[in-house]
């Protein structure tokens, strides 16, 4: 937007008072409390209103300088919408201490974390071996004492996101059952679409309107919610053998572990923009697992277990953060640890995956923490 010029108050009331003067020399009162400089004053209040109403006009009508519902407003007109908060996905591991008959997670099911803050409901997964149609829910087996099934957080955004081991509530209980947790951190919760990031997609989307390219594609799974990631590759079959005419997406929602619900979703949405006569197909990524250890030398002032949980923290957060095919340099776990608190002295004995070499994904892959200690 060009540069406006702005006047304030005081100049709009001395611009008048100079050109008065400049026309009448001599022949005006213009002293404080006049008539005539009341006058000017009166005006210059008018015009300083109506150049108000000019530039929250201007702004409102661009994309570029508007925000909040002035910006969904904009995008409107183009049928473009913002992307709504999403719900963080996990998985959690039901246990029990005795086996000696059959015990059934009823799909439904609400957990939650040890302070009752965030509930996580028990859903669907047709994929996972336990899932039973017929009952409604995952079976554990005679002489099976846990099993691990999928969870939604009850509410949309990044409130739902949980470190490990914080679910541990079974709300209202479960026949049977006796504790639940989630081994790994609930990361994929995301707010609202911020303003910056709309904009951004808009153009994505302009770009995307030829359909039938790599960017459509690319911007239909994009658009399914937020933090989703994906890779495309094309002339290839999922085994890397040549095939014309092919492509395979590798989608994400963030947990790496997506339910069978968002891989059909990503499947219809690639379908309404891929090219005619082509043929596709969706797979969720391949977890890597990362088992990290370390132990710590801290200093002698703090307490060790708010530093080793600040520590562990951090190392999640930034792991669950990594994409498709997104390297962890060894290094970087050192870095993490020292960067979580300045308590953090030392750093020693520290491994990945029982080495000290880099861990590294393909395309199809996901780096994720099996296992995380730290001493």
């Amino acid at each position: 937007m060009a540069t406006l010029n702005i006047k304030s108050f005081a100049s709009l009331v001395a611009d008048q008072v100079a050109a008065i003067q400049a026309s009448a020399a001599g022949l005006v009162d213009l002293t404080i409390g006049s008539l005539l400089l009341a006058v000017a004053e009166s005006t210059g209040g008018v015009v300083q209103w109506i150049q108000q109403l000019i530039v929250t006009l201007l702004v409102t009508t661009r994309a570029a300088t508007c925000s909040g519902s002035d910006l969904d407003s904009w995008m409107g007109d183009f049928g473009f919408t913002r992307l709504s908060a999403v719900q963080a996905t996990g998985q959690c591991t039901f246990a029990r201490f005795t086996a000696t008959t059959q015990g059934l997670v009823p799909v439904g099911s609400i957990v939650a974390t040890t302070d009752g803050t965030q509930q996580y409901v028990v859903v669907v997964d047709t994929t996972n071996a336990a899932y039973s149609a017929s009952l409604a829910g995952y079976i554990l087996p005679i002489g099976t004492s846990s099993v691990t099934v999928p969870v939604l957080a009850s509410t949309a955004g990044t409130a739902g996101n949980a470190t490990a081991g914080e679910v541990q509530t079974i709300v209202g209980g479960i026949a049977g059952i006796a504790t639940v947790t989630n081994v790994a951190a609930f990361a994929n919760g995301e707010d609202a679409e911020i303003d910056s990031t709309f904009r951004s997609r808009f153009v994505l989307w302009i770009s995307s309107l030829s359909k039938g390219t790599l960017a459509a594609i690319g911007y239909a799974i994009a658009s399914m919610q937020q933090g989703t990631v994906y890779k495309l590759v094309e002339n290839q079959d999922y085994s890397g053998n040549t095939l014309y005419g092919y492509f395979y997406a590798v989608v994400d929602d963030g947990s790496g572990t997506p339910s069978s619900t968002f891989l059909a979703s990503a499947s219809s949405a690639i379908d309404l923009a891929r090219p005619f006569c082509s043929r596709f197909g969706v797979f969720a990524p391949t977890v890597v697992p990362a088992a990290i250890a370390m132990t710590l030398t801290i200093d002698s002032t703090a307490t060790r277990a708010t530093v080793v949980a600040l520590v562990q923290a951090a190392l999640q957060n930034y792991i669950s953060t990594l994409s498709l095919g997104q390297l962890l340099p060894y290094s970087k776990i050192a870095q993490i640890a020292y960067d979580a608190s300045s308590y953090v002295t030392n750093v020693t004995g520290v491994t990945l995956n029982g080495g000290t070499a880099d861990l590294a994904a393909t395309a199809k892959q996901v780096i994720k923490i099996s296992t995380l200690s730290v001493a």
